[in-house]
């Protein structure tokens, strides 16, 4: 399965929609939109932060792309940049909105605030770097507890309609590991941009990932916000 970075941003004509599959949980995953914060490279976590104006732009244009699949419910992190993304999605698709805890980006305790720099220089985020999985953050949290809530949210997607879920980048990471079948320690190899979006089809028995990290504006793609070398290191790229 190859990953796709960017896609055609045309609306296409009705006959061209494409509904679930019957009795398939056919479900999208979108990470909201910029906000001030991923500009300034500053943990956010739980932390209430609003979407910038280039965040919003980016939703509008996911919005237009998302008009081609038939979206019948938004299921939302209640964190406020989460919510405003979905917020502008439904306005422009017509439907409605519910929110779930699990969706929530990951509680990054005394970490959230801090600049990626700054968080470098904490003895205890090389311990978490080295093992996400066994090492909690300071808001209490492994990548495996992340992940197994960000799974039971997916998981109340409903058959023959097709979901869409706005959350955030790291639990966004760490769900794609499973339906990859890609160690959850190694979440940080997928990368999820803002408004990045992603499909599953769950036939129950097994799983098909259809795409990750799709962009209706693939110009940014290559931003150094993005992709570019960083000099905190690769450990230190979290939203």
């Amino acid at each position: 399965m190859r990953s796709s970075a960017a896609c055609e941003t045309a609306v296409a004509s009705p006959a061209a929609l494409m509904p679930p599959d019957g009795g398939t949980k056919s479900f999208l995953i979108l990470r909201h939109g910029e906000t001030s914060w991923n500009r300034e490279c500053r943990i956010m976590g739980t932390e209430s932060v609003a979407l910038s104006e280039a965040g919003r732009a980016q939703c509008a244009m996911a919005a237009r792309l998302l008009s081609n699949f038939s979206i019948d419910t938004i299921v939302s992190s209640p964190l406020l940049r989460a919510r405003e993304s979905a917020d502008l999605i439904a306005d422009s698709l017509g439907v409605e909105v519910r929110e779930d805890g699990d969706l929530e980006e990951v509680r990054f305790g005394g970490w959230q605030g801090m600049t990626y720099e700054e968080v470098m220089r904490d003895p205890a985020y090389a311990a978490y770097a080295a093992d996400p999985c066994g090492v909690p953050t300071p808001g209490g949290e492994t990548i495996l507890d992340v992940q197994a809530r960000g799974l039971r949210a997916l998981s109340r997607a409903t058959a023959d309609r097709r979901t869409l879920f706005v959350s955030h980048g790291d639990i966004i990471r760490s769900v794609m590991c499973h339906y990859l079948a890609i160690p959850a320690a190694d979440y940080r190899r997928i990368r999820i941009d803002n408004c990045g979006l992603s499909g599953v089809d769950d036939h129950g028995a097994t799983t098909e990932v259809k795409f990750v990290n799709t962009l209706a504006d693939p110009e940014r793609v290559w931003e150094p916000l993005h992709w570019g070398p960083s000099k905190w290191g690769v450990e230190a790229k979290m939203p």
